[in-house]
Parts: C-alpha cells; structure tokens; sequence
C-alpha cells in the first residue's frame, strides 16, 4: 500500500505540534483561542489517522488473486440474482393486482386510476417501477380512505 494515506495524518499532525508549541510561545490572553485550536488540530489527527488505520485493514488482504475470485464470485451470484428478481416481479404483480381489486370496490369514480395502473402493472420489469407503483397505490389507499371517513360524517 502506498504512503499516500499517510499525508493527511502527516499533515495535521504537524498542524497540531506547530499549534501545541505557538500556544506556550503566545501571550497568556491568546491562550484561550489557542487551546481551542490546539484542541480541534488533535481531534483531526484522531480522525486522519483512524481513518488510516481503517484504509489500511480494509486493504490489508487485497491482492491479484483475491480480485479474481471475487470477479468469479460476482459473476456467479448475479444470475442467482436474476433470477429471484423475476420470481420476486411476478409476486408483486399479483399482489398489486389483489391490491387494485380491493380498492376498486372502495373507490368506484377512480376506475380510470385503476385502469392505467393495472396496465401499468402487466408492463412491470423492475423492482424499482414495482416500488413506484407500491407508492401509487398506497396514494389510492390513503384517498380512499379519506372518501370513506367523508362519507361517515
């Protein structure tokens, strides 16, 4: 791993000595605001170098070999993924399809609403439109709701 992790560390940690001894060097009615600073520069020297520490585990056991089993893994797990994305798309179009049809009976002048989202719901590809149409039909859910405690007053 290269040294270019270590100059933020470097850095700040030369930040925090300069501070560290211009506080000493000051006048006593700076050292307030000098404390302040000293104590902020070696808060950011915790930070840099946790985060440098951290970098360096996280690469710790990174090599050639290492990628090439993770491409291989990749690979393999994404047609896993496929297909339970398919499987899981024709579950959720029959759930909002039950969906639709029990809303159809609370709300009879939205027929039109209905209409186009069943079409919507035949045309469904991915899981993201299926989250989409999961959004509209709660929107349905909510206004019909609002019709019925309209009608109970």
């Amino acid at each position: 791993m290269g040294r270019q992790y270590d100059i933020p560390t470097i850095m700040t940690t030369c930040l925090g000595i300069a501070l560290t001894i211009l506080y000493f060097v000051l006048p006593a009615a700076l050292h307030f605001t000098m404390m302040v600073f000293v104590a902020i520069s070696w808060f950011l020297v915790a930070i840099c170098w946790l985060a440098l520490k951290s970098t360096q585990y996280m690469h710790r056991y990174e090599g050639h070999e290492h990628e090439e089993g993770k491409k291989k893994l990749t690979s393999h797990s994404s047609s896993q993924t496929l297909q339970m994305t398919s499987n899981q798309i024709s579950q959720a179009k029959s759930e909002l399809n039950a969906e639709l049809d029990s809303l159809r009976s609370s709300l009879k002048n939205k027929d039109e609403e209905i209409e186009s989202l069943k079409s919507e719901i035949s045309s469904l590809n991915t899981l993201v439109e299926i989250e989409k149409l999961k959004v509209d039909l709660a929107n349905l859910k909510t206004l019909a709701a609002k019709e019925n405690s309209k009608k109970k007053k």
